[in-house]
């Protein structure tokens, strides 16, 4: 973990910095946006990717690096697999090495620069939106499942066409990234869900339909996995590493009670609030359900992106004399929680065949 805890030092220092050295811009409805100094961002960008290609484990990487050393990336073997477009993206990496780790780092790379623009984007306090993307453990995450994650990330770039209701621009990203994830395809429905208001009826239709699905959950999963026996995912029907933590969906619903709770003030401070709102409340509603299947919360990790972006505004949604308590409590939260996850929980160990040299 040493490495990982450096990482998280060295990124929150320099995102801060970033933002200390903001420049102030005006958009179009007059207000105030801070753009954090790029400079400090690419210093952000580096210490993340760098940690992340150039692992040697965590979850499925030895599976990945072992399929690209074992296997010959041609046309026939690429169109036999699932997911054609992340054979596509192999058999690319291929013609420069052979070296699985190339693929790690090319992963890494796609997946965080994607994030952390998005996150530059949109986010008010930057440096929070990526302390909370590392001590949610979403960034062990991205080590593990690294082709959701990398199709998340995907479509998670496409955050401009959901929130400027581009429908034709979004929907081809969806359809992009489903060619290295399919389960990205459920974003197309949700597009129509999540385009309202937030805190509506609807909103708290989900939540009902979220508990009646724990409350009657077998019931549910015989309908659902009978519904997608004969695909890729029919094999998930057989998962049985239990639920989610609880700790862990408290830690999605935090954020979002403190919304509810300042829902007209962030409606007039955060621009595209609402559909911020709507993704991460569908996060936290797969995470409910996900407490009775882990499962569950891997779809959780196409909205949980969005929850990085409303916790930098959640800060401003109290009175200014408050809010510098507010910052470090949720600094002192997260760390918490990533010190229960990452060590006391899942007990990670960072590998690499780089670092490893200097750190014993």
């Amino acid at each position: 973990m040493t490495i990982l805890w450096m990482n998280l030092a060295i990124v929150f220092t320099f995102a801060f910095l970033a933002r200390y050295f903001a420049t102030a811009t005006i958009a179009q409805n007059a207000m105030i946006l801070i753009k954090p100094n790029k400079i400090l961002i690419f210093g952000v960008l580096l210490s993340i990717v760098l940690v992340s290609g150039l692992r040697a484990n965590i979850g499925d990487t030895f599976f990945y690096k072992h399929i690209y050393e074992t296997n010959d990336m041609t046309w026939e073997y690429v169109t036999s697999q699932k997911d054609i477009g992340f054979g596509i993206l192999q058999m690319f990496l291929k013609n420069f090495s052979d070296n699985p780790q190339i693929l790690i780092f090319t992963t890494a790379f796609i997946t965080n620069l994607l994030i952390i623009l998005v996150l530059y984007k949109y986010s008010r306090q930057f440096e929070l939106s990526i302390y909370v993307f590392i001590t949610s453990g979403f960034f062990i995450i991205s080590m593990n499942g690294i082709r959701q994650c990398l199709a998340a990330a995907i479509v998670f770039a496409a955050a401009k066409y959901l929130f400027e209701g581009s429908l034709k621009r979004y929907m081809l990203v969806v359809l992009v990234a489903s060619t290295i994830h399919a389960t990205t395809l459920m974003l197309i429905p949700i597009y129509f869900i999540v385009r309202r208001k937030a805190w509506t009826k609807t909103t708290f239709t989900l939540f009902l339909l979220a508990i009646i699905i724990v409350v009657g959950f077998n019931q549910f999963t015989e309908v659902l996995f009978a519904a997608i026996k004969d695909t890729q995912y029919g094999g998930y029907k057989d998962f049985t590493e239990g639920g989610a933590n609880v700790i862990r969906v408290a830690v999605e619903g935090i954020p979002l009670f403190i919304a509810f709770l300042g829902r007209e003030k962030l409606r007039r401070i955060m621009p595209n609030s609402d559909y911020i709102v709507n993704m991460a409340l569908l996060g936290f509603i797969f995470m409910i359900i996900s407490t009775q299947n882990w499962i569950f919360a891997r779809f959780a990790l196409y909205f949980s992106l969005y929850q990085f972006i409303l916790i930098s505004w959640i800060v401003k949604l109290f009175k200014e004399k408050d809010q510098k308590l507010i910052y470090f409590a949720i600094l002192i939260f997260y760390l918490a929680y990533h010190y229960y996850d990452s060590v006391i929980t899942l007990n990670i160990v960072y590998r690499s065949d780089f670092f490893d040299p200097f750190f014993q």
